[in-house]
């Protein structure tokens, strides 16, 4: 029986890895929020106003990881040079047509530079919480091996589903 309704469940697991290789301790993480940078068109032939997306300026992106306990990568994500991450996630999906439960893979990379460390508080028999706060500066998305959003501050890259919205900036740029 074909595919008639595809139920995306859950995130079945995840695991984030250092510079590609090395594999960080327990954790959730936040991903960014993408926030188009605006602004306010108004005046003669517009009723009203128009907060205008700059296309491929995005406000500043954050990824958040927060550790159960205080530990060597809290402090060593706080270290003043870039960090590059990869989470890798499997996707629980449910295809009502076949009765069966399949699997998605998800990746993201992320480069970023430490903005605030979070220690933590220590309770006895308790999580720290501890967090690190880092501002990316690349960004990318990539499902079952298709990318699907890749932004790129420092190299004037904007893509999201097949369209590079700063492609013809990087041209007139002479880039």
């Amino acid at each position: 029986m074909p595919t008639v309704n595809t139920v995306r469940d859950k995130l079945i697991n995840f695991e984030v890895f250092k510079s590609g290789t090395r594999k960080l301790g327990m954790a959730d993480v936040t991903l960014p929020k993408i926030k188009n940078k605006t602004s306010t068109m108004s005046g003669a032939g517009i009723s009203g106003e128009i907060d205008m997306p700059t296309p491929g300026q995005t406000e500043s992106m954050e990824l958040e990881i927060n550790w159960r306990t205080l530990n060597e990568d809290v402090s060593e994500l706080s270290e003043m040079k870039a960090q590059d991450l990869e989470i890798r996630g499997a996707f629980e999906n449910y295809d009502a047509g076949t009765g069966e439960i399949t699997t998605q893979s998800v990746k993201v990379n992320v480069r970023g530079l430490p903005k605030e460390t979070d220690m933590g508080s220590l309770k006895p028999a308790d999580h720290t919480d501890s967090k690190n706060t880092l501002e990316l500066v690349y960004y990318k998305v990539t499902i079952d091996g298709v990318r699907k959003i890749e932004i790129d501050k420092l190299n004037y890259i904007h893509f999201v589903n097949g369209v590079d919205y700063l492609e013809n900036v990087r041209k007139a740029l002479g880039l």
